[in-house]
């Protein structure tokens, strides 16, 4: 398996246009053309996890943190440029999945909600999106091989199901004229032909990829097609709500918290005995979507990097804060192995998938 067919299947379930416009996700470094030997999963690529990719074998890191994040002025034998450089002298492929796995229905979210035991589980803020249903008008013997053409780029896709048209037949008629030069009739003469109104449906990001594919392989000289853009509730969305299964108090769940997510330390604002059954989850730094969480009936909100006038801010407007810091993500390393062996099940026997032990934590808690 080449990467270019992992990244068509990494964006197939986690679409890179899902990532915010701020974001840098995808294949940072690396060859579309190399075959994949391995997979290894991290929070952060390291100089630490590089290196264990190399004892490993494997040539292939997806990490949840993009390494090229900020502005990157030179590459040199010294911090993040000795961590590309190294990348790049092994021949060792990198990809992000960062906000767009957040954002995933069984992304990072999901994967801290089922550490906590969470039930009964829903989005914070679902995403709005768009796609446009394509139709357009071909000759009824032709219209088979047109469809093999659009299949072949990876159109008319619904989930795991492909060729998803729908016909309906009618009689078209046209005059060439000019210096028309018509696949079908004569010059001056009125034709009418036995047509397939085809109909199909594509994302948003596949429109410039569906209008090429229409005038390359539609028949006729000048087709017939439109794009009718349409709105949906997206599956995807940031945060995760849900339940516990029993009632515990604000200081109970901090400890309890602690422990299902291995991390040495946590903090919260609020009545340490504030009852807590629903809980609300953004992993990493969710801070700004206390108060719609809130407003959901959220007892507290979970998330990472709180700083001291946000949870002063909380307090005061009684809304219970717990910071489980940024790290705690690291359960994307696991779980995400675990999404790869279901995505990439077909080619199971032709590479390992690690998931890394190594801690990217950069502090020490005493």
């Amino acid at each position: 398996m080449k990467i270019s067919e992992l990244m068509k299947i990494l964006n197939n379930h986690v679409p890179f246009h899902q990532a915010e416009s701020w974001d840098n996700v995808g294949l940072l470094i690396g060859n579309d053309n190399l075959d994949i030997t391995g997979i290894l999963t991290t929070l952060d690529c390291t100089d630490d996890v590089v290196n264990q990719a190399i004892e490993l074998n494997t040539n292939t890191i997806i990490a949840h943190h993009p390494l090229i994040f900020k502005g990157v002025k030179r590459i040199v034998e010294d911090g993040y440029g000795s961590i590309i450089r190294k990348l790049i002298q092994n021949n060792i492929n990198l990809i992000a999945l960062h906000t767009n796995l957040d954002v995933h229905p069984e992304g990072v979210n999901r994967m801290l909600a089922h550490q906590l035991g969470l039930e009964n589980i829903s989005m914070i803020n679902t995403n709005s999106s768009y796609y446009y249903k394509v139709q357009t008008f071909i000759p009824k013997n032709y219209v088979e091989d047109f469809k093999d053409s659009l299949n072949e780029l990876g159109l008319a896709k619904e989930g795991n199901y492909e060729y998803c048209f729908f016909e309906s037949e009618g009689k078209g008629q046209f005059k060439p004229v000019g210096d028309a030069s018509p696949y079908i009739g004569k010059l001056d003469s009125i034709e009418y032909v036995d047509e397939i109104k085809l109909e199909f449906m594509i994302k948003s990001n596949e429109l410039e990829i569906a209008k090429r594919a229409i005038l390359d392989n539609h028949p006729y000289e000048t087709p017939v097609f439109d794009f009718i853009k349409m709105n949906k509730e997206s599956e995807y969305g940031l945060g995760i709500i849900g339940q516990l299964n029993k009632i515990m108090t604000l200081d109970e769940f901090s400890e309890y918290a602690k422990k299902q997510l291995s991390i040495p330390s946590v903090r919260y604002t609020g009545q340490h005995d504030s009852p807590i059954k629903k809980v609300a989850i953004i992993g990493g730094s969710g801070i700004g979507f206390e108060y719609k969480a809130s407003q959901l009936g959220a007892d507290v909100f979970v998330t990472g990097d709180i700083k001291h006038h946000d949870a002063l801010d909380a307090k005061i407007q009684n809304v219970n804060l717990l910071d489980i810091n940024h790290y705690s993500e690291y359960v994307m390393k696991e779980g995400l192995k675990e999404l790869l062996a279901k995505w990439l099940f077909k080619y199971e026997n032709q590479f390992p998938i690690y998931a890394s032990e190594i801690n990217t934590d950069p502090f020490k808690y005493k």
